[in-house]
């Protein structure tokens, strides 16, 4: 069995070799594809097994056992006209998977339409083109231990993604997914949405909360395979997030390439509601042109997280669970800013804000809150948690990223509620212009009594340090 790490490191080097290839975006946008037609074409044979009468969507001429499987396959130029031919009478895969249908299986052959919409093929040599294939061919993503362990070489390939430049927006860190799912704990049957699923790291946590905790039948498996429910914007999260819903064993995963925020907002009725939404909406990024009119006048803003908080509460249903990430930005501010909180505070139960560390989201440095909230009853009152940085760690990094076991007392704290040093209560009619920028009022206070003792200290030495140069001056004064 191969070296799953190894494997995924080799190709990292032979593209690197290849010159059409342009940094770290446009690799990982090529693996995508690559990684999304090969697992495709294991899950299609594993189903095939299965399934009597199943049949790919993929015409078998572009299935990946058909042209990459065999070591010796086409390669060169062969293998690059095979993979971008434009010919009419003998169309390329890209030009053919781009305009897939399926009379047998529609949704099936769409997801690979989209997928093969939003890609590109950068590699310009036919030679590195077959050695990335034959190394990815030494995974096998119908053995489960090769699964598993792609799991982990997965979540290492979101992790580059967030460190390739500006997409951090694309990566969670697994803690805190782990985390929100765990608090809001979606069951079978809740519908369970994602608008900004990125590459899907709330959806499959939710896909593996449902199923360790209520999925014990095919039955039950069958509803689960209908709840989830994902909208991505980005073309290289969302063919990653969609294979990595299909390594989760969603057979035909409901994860659309689309823009949630040009979702009309008055059009959303009582059949596209949704009882739990998860996800961490993107903050300052650009919105598309007029995206904002498709909002209440009196909600319309040009910030992202803003307007998805907007319609997150349009999407949930009365009594619908939600936790979502927002930076401090969104949960300060004057004018359309308070009005969206008042509405959130006004139509939901804002239960909980956990306060993060800064370097939560490396290498981002933005101080972000997670939100709990249930629709359908008035804020009262909000307990706040500041979650702290292990002892002796300055800040979360690249080799330290933040760990699922720090949560612990907050797991524990969760479920018989009192205040402490990290955990306090406020009540809404303490917020001034539904300000939910709060802070720890135990550590302000202990920042007071130390400050009051640490004047003194830093009098005292500065005078002597005062005294020193006086008299340092006066002597060169006199010499």
């Amino acid at each position: 069995m191969a070296n799953v790490s190894a494997v995924i490191s080799s190709i990292r080097n032979i593209m690197r070799q290849d010159r059409g290839i342009s940094g770290d975006a446009q690799r990982l946008e090529q693996l995508g594809w690559m990684l999304f037609l090969k697992i495709i074409d294991d899950k299609d044979q594993e189903l095939e097994i299965l399934k009597d009468d199943y049949v790919s969507v993929v015409p078998e001429k572009f299935q990946w056992r058909t042209w990459a499987a065999d070591t010796e396959g086409i390669t060169g130029d062969e293998l690059l006209n095979f993979i971008d031919s434009n010919n009419e009478s003998d169309l390329g895969l890209f030009a053919s998977l781009r305009n897939l249908t399926s009379p047998t299986n529609p949704k099936r052959a769409a997801i690979v339409k989209e997928v093969f919409d939003g890609s590109n093929n950068y590699m310009k040599s036919g030679y590195e083109m077959r050695k990335v294939i034959n190394k990815l061919n030494e995974v096998d993503f119908n053995n489960s231990e090769d699964k598993h362990i792609f799991g982990d070489i997965y979540e290492s390939i979101l992790v580059e993604l967030r460190d390739a430049g500006n997409k951090g927006e694309y990566y969670t860190p697994r803690a805190v997914t782990q985390l929100m799912t765990q608090m809001t704990d979606p069951k079978l049957g809740d519908k369970v949405l994602d608008p900004a699923a990125g590459t899907g790291g709330f959806l499959t946590a939710a896909i593996d909360h449902v199923r360790a905790n209520y999925v014990h039948t095919v039955d039950d498996e069958h509803i689960l395979q209908k709840s989830i429910t994902g909208w991505e914007l980005k073309p290289v999260a969302y063919v990653l997030g969609l294979t990595n819903l299909i390594l989760h064993e969603m057979d035909i995963p409901d994860y659309h390439y689309i823009d949630s925020l040009k979702t009309e907002y008055n059009s959303i009725g009582s059949k596209d509601k949704v009882e739990v939404i998860l996800a961490n909406p993107p903050f300052g990024a650009t919105i598309a042109d007029g995206v904002e009119t498709n909002f209440p006048a009196t909600y319309r803003c040009k910030e992202s997280a803003d307007l998805f908080v907007i319609l997150m509460l349009q999407l949930l249903k009365n009594k619908g669970r939600c936790a979502i990430v927002l930076p401090d930005g969104s949960i300060t501010g004057e004018g359309v800013k308070a009005r969206i909180r008042e509405k959130l505070l006004t139509d939901c139960n804002l239960h909980t804000i956990i306060r993060l560390p800064q370097s939560t989201f490396f290498p981002a440095t933005v101080s972000t809150n997670l939100l709990f909230f249930e629709k359908g009853s008035k804020t009262q009152d909000i307990w706040y948690y500041e979650h702290k940085l292990p002892e002796g760690q300055k800040s979360y990094s690249k080799t330290k990223p933040i760990q699922f076991n720090e949560f612990q007392p907050i797991i524990d704290w969760w479920n018989n509620r009192e205040e402490n040093d990290q955990a306090w209560k406020v009540n809404i009619n303490d917020l001034k212009d539904f300000d939910l920028d709060v802070r720890n009022p135990k550590t302000q206070v202990e920042e007071v009594e130390l400050s009051s003792q640490e004047v003194f200290k830093r009098l005292d030495k500065s005078f002597l340090k005062s005294t020193e140069i006086i008299n340092s001056l006066k002597a060169l004064l006199n010499e």
